[in-house]
């Protein structure tokens, strides 16, 4: 059996990444977008993630540090950053939206179904895997989108 070797992200890495004195910030500015005092506040919040927040939880979070940012102005800046590709959307089957900014770091997700974690990992065993199923059927992969969904083993079995 053959012992697949992966790297776990972790939520301290995952907000290195969002040293991004809020990269999202210069992103919008680089693409002309205006930016008003609350997308600031919205886009250091998406910034500093460590997680996948949905809409409420943006706004939870960004309502804290301003409280006269609504709910619609959340959702509006939302699509408006994932529109302009600054931030993806993903499903993970909670009926749920949630977002991160776009990185180009490629990484796919593992979500625990008992209690909505997402845990982003990387595995070249199955990145290879991928590239090898797209030419065996005539194709050059351009990118992809994995998703697993599971529940924890008892006692890590």
């Amino acid at each position: 059996m053959m012992v697949a070797e992966f790297e776990v992200l972790s939520q301290e890495a995952m907000a290195k990444t969002a040293t991004r004195e809020s990269k999202l910030e210069r992103l919008c500015a680089e693409r002309g977008m205006r930016m008003t005092g609350q997308r600031r506040v919205i886009a250091s919040v998406l910034s500093e993630a460590g997680d996948h927040p949905d809409v409420e939880e943006v706004h939870r979070r960004a309502s804290a540090r301003d409280p006269r940012i609504s709910l619609s102005t959340v959702y509006r800046t939302v699509r408006l950053l994932e529109g302009a590709g600054i931030i993806e959307r993903h499903e993970f089957g909670d009926g749920r939206a949630r977002y991160e900014p776009v990185r180009h770091g490629h990484h796919d997700h593992l979500i625990n179904v008992s209690t909505g974690e997402v845990i982003e990992f990387k595995n070249e065993q199955i990145e290879r895997l991928q590239k090898s199923v797209a030419r065996e059927l005539g194709f050059r992969l351009i990118g992809h989108r994995l998703e697993l969904f599971g529940i924890p083993l008892k006692n890590g079995k």
